[in-house]
């Protein structure tokens, strides 16, 4: 990568563009290449992309290879239907159009029972478009400890990290245990500050590797205790990459390999999906797939389903129960943290990414919500995107008992 990006520098991102859509094996059709060459991106830092920049790049990330790689997860021969099921009025609750373009949403899929109830789109996105999870990847990598531990390949949540990933030996991760990263116990510090240049979550992918091992572990080898294990939660994306490394040392595969093994291809994806790769080439585990927004309602409706693909169950069947239960108090009423899901007391969970990324899955309504956008702040406090999402999930909610109670 390091030549990659100094000949990218050289010779400026606009001729790289045009070169590849002129001369690549990929293409960017319509709107989608004129915006990038009018907004290209800035190298990887994409926390410090313009919002011009994210609105171009979102929806192509896996299609900008001279600045980050991507391996792919390909989908299966047969397809999940998704049926139309009766429009979901939503007009009592809440303005949608003023909803979505306050959200600059590219894409909502709401789905009950299985069955899609409303689909928009924004943004110039089309639904056969695939926009990039960020932070939803995590519960999607949290749900391949549970594959590995049905496939043997992981024993017990209680082993040592350093039990998979050898090279965590004699760091502060010697006494964490798989099931203290998965609910990020691990006591570990970590910076999450998505502004802060200097931040451990802006500063990990640039980290130089040792000689044989991977450049997050030597990143997170160098952190020091804050806590004891297991006792204070703190968000981590260096914990949820930590994690993709254990599932692939302990099956032998790539993580995007594993994924399209046990989900995406026999649950039935619509479209291939890709994994962004950190500088070391592995994948960023706590970030970074890019998939069809159906799709991620198709794998919020696995999950919804117990965890059941064509082949059969994939996880344990303590699994989810356990995924998706409060395991971690952050210190916020009314929420929670699983196995890297984000809990509600009122029984619902989310997997969740920045600048708007989401899927809200709701068991008591049989219900999945499906969303990206580009939030105008990763966190979307400073414009109130969040709490607005927050709120239009609760609106949904009543909208259906609603509907029940006619």
């Amino acid at each position: 990568m390091g030549g990659a990006q100094k000949w990218l520098r050289g010779i400026g991102i606009v001729g790289v563009v045009i070169a590849l859509i002129l001369g690549a094996g990929w293409v960017l059709v319509g709107p989608d290449w004129r915006a990038l060459i009018a907004h290209p991106p800035s190298g990887r830092d994409v926390l410090f992309w313009s919002n011009a920049q994210r609105d171009a790049a979102f929806r192509m990330m896996d299609r900008l290879p001279l600045i980050i790689e991507s391996r792919p997860i390909p989908r299966g021969e047969t397809v999940r239907p998704l049926s139309e099921g009766a429009p979901l009025d939503l007009s009592a609750e809440i303005d949608l159009d003023a909803y979505l373009d306050a959200q600059n949403a590219a894409a909502l899929v709401i789905l009950q029972d299985g069955k899609i109830r409303l689909e928009r789109y924004g943004n110039r996105f089309a639904p056969e478009g695939r926009w990039t999870s960020f932070s939803v990847a995590k519960s999607l990598t949290s749900t391949l400890v549970g594959a590995a531990i049905a496939d043997g390949y992981i024993e017990s949540l209680d082993d040592p990290v350093a039990k998979y990933i050898p090279d965590l030996a004699g760091s502060p991760y010697d006494d964490v245990t798989v099931a203290q990263l998965l609910t990020m116990t691990s006591g570990v510090a970590w910076n999450e500050d998505y502004e802060d240049p200097a931040s451990d979550v802006a500063l990990f992918d640039k980290a130089e590797p040792q000689p044989g091992a991977h450049g997050i572990v030597t990143y997170m080898r160098g952190l020091a205790r804050a806590h004891p294990p297991g006792e204070v939660w703190n968000y981590s994306t260096g914990e949820t990459n930590l994690i993709g490394i254990l599932v692939s040392s302990a099956t032998g595969k790539p993580v995007s390999d594993y994924l399209s093994e046990k989900i995406w291809a026999p649950y039935g994806m619509e479209q291939d999906a890709t994994w962004l790769l950190g500088q070391d080439g592995h994948e960023i585990s706590g970030c970074c797939i890019q998939a069809a927004t159906r799709d991620y309602a198709r794998f919020g409706q696995f999950i919804l389903d117990g965890g059941v693909t064509a082949d059969g169950p994939i996880l344990p069947s303590d699994w989810l129960p356990s995924a998706t239960l409060k395991q971690a108090d952050i210190g916020e009423a009314g929420f929670g943290y699983g196995f890297q899901w984000w809990t509600r007391d009122d029984g619902a969970f989310m997997a969740d990414g920045i600048f708007g990324q989401g899927i809200f899955i709701d068991p008591a309504r049989n219900l999945v919500i499906a969303s990206n956008a580009n939030w105008t702040s990763a966190l979307g406090l400073r414009d109130g995107e969040w709490p607005a999402r927050d709120a239009f999930y609760t609106a949904v909610q009543r909208a259906l008992d609603a509907e029940a109670a006619e």
